[in-house]
């Protein structure tokens, strides 16, 4: 039976934003749209990398720290793609602050996964989830995790390395005299929470940024001024915080298990117009992630 060809081309038009693509540092193609795994337990990961390759997702991020690193290898592995069509990215745990603990925990996610390489691996967070964001930066510490990402880059084990929660600082320690540049920072981004400086930052300096919960932990789809706004161009405002993030430049990683949020979140192709992007960028910044504050990953310390 053939498809309606009214209902072809909007399957065409909602599928592009999954079709597109940014380039790293050294050229790999990295998706524009991918699927978050955070809450997502491990026995239902591979169901939900599973889900999003049919929905058209080619992206799937996990870590460590999310305990599903498992389940999402098995996704991977039983989705029906060729293993070199989907870009999977992992992360270093934030509690691994010497050469060789991150060197083993590589090998250890790759044998957890059960695949040969990676497309990305990144550092958590440049401190311990205990001390996020304290006096003391690791410094020292995070050079050494660094070399064990590019040494495991050069050994083939991962296509592409990069960071996670760094700021300004962070970055200038591993840049100084780091053999391979970070390739991207993974940060809290979203409507009320856009760090401008730090964006031009990384711009500058070829590092791409990726938006994990651009949704604000789900917190956006409760503020009027952004629902307003979403009504305004006639879609969600889960489909408005993804445009958001994706027209700053940065990839949008929206984590859900539901394969009707999937497809939602990819019909993002409109476009918001410049006075309308410095007026979500100006709004009034969220002060609570509700239950999000206290995950444990995070030892309930704020997320920003």
């Amino acid at each position: 039976m053939m498809m309606n060809t009214q209902n072809f081309r909007d399957e065409q038009e909602k599928m592009t934003i999954l079709q597109e693509t940014y380039h790293l540092e050294n050229g790999v193609q990295i998706p524009k749209l991918g699927l978050g795994t955070w809450f997502i337990d491990d026995d239902k990961a591979a169901k939900a990398v599973r889900d999003a390759v049919k929905v058209g997702y080619h992206l799937i991020d996990t870590a460590q720290a999310y305990g599903n690193e498992r389940g999402v290898g098995e996704g991977v592995r039983t989705c029906g793609l060729p293993r070199e069509e989907l870009f999977v990215t992992s992360k270093v745990a934030a509690e691994a602050k010497t050469y060789e603990e991150a060197a083993r925990s590589i090998d250890e996610t790759l044998t957890k996964m059960g695949l040969e390489y990676l497309d990305l691996m990144i550092i958590h967070s440049p401190q311990p989830w205990t001390e996020f964001r304290v006096e003391n930066r690791y410094f020292a510490e995070n050079k050494e995790v660094w070399r064990a990402l590019e040494d495991a880059y050069a050994a083939g084990k991962l296509r592409a390395i990069g960071v996670s929660n760094f700021l300004q600082d962070d970055l200038e320690n591993l840049l100084d005299d780091c053999r391979i540049k970070p390739m991207v920072n993974q940060i809290l981004l979203h409507i009320t929470n856009t760090d401008k400086a730090l964006l031009d930052y990384c711009h500058a300096h070829g590092i791409l940024v990726e938006a994990y919960s651009p949704i604000a932990h789900g917190e956006a789809l409760k503020n009027p001024a952004i629902t307003k706004m979403a009504k305004k161009y006639n879609v969600t405002p889960a489909q408005l915080c993804i445009r958001y993030v994706l027209q700053l430049g940065t990839v949008a990683l929206p984590k859900t298990a539901n394969p009707a949020h999937m497809q939602d979140n990819s019909a993002v192709d409109f476009q918001i117009s410049t006075e309308d992007m410095r007026t979500l960028e100006a709004m009034e910044k969220i002060k609570s992630y509700g239950e999000f504050d206290m995950f444990p990953v995070f030892s309930g310390k704020p997320l920003s």
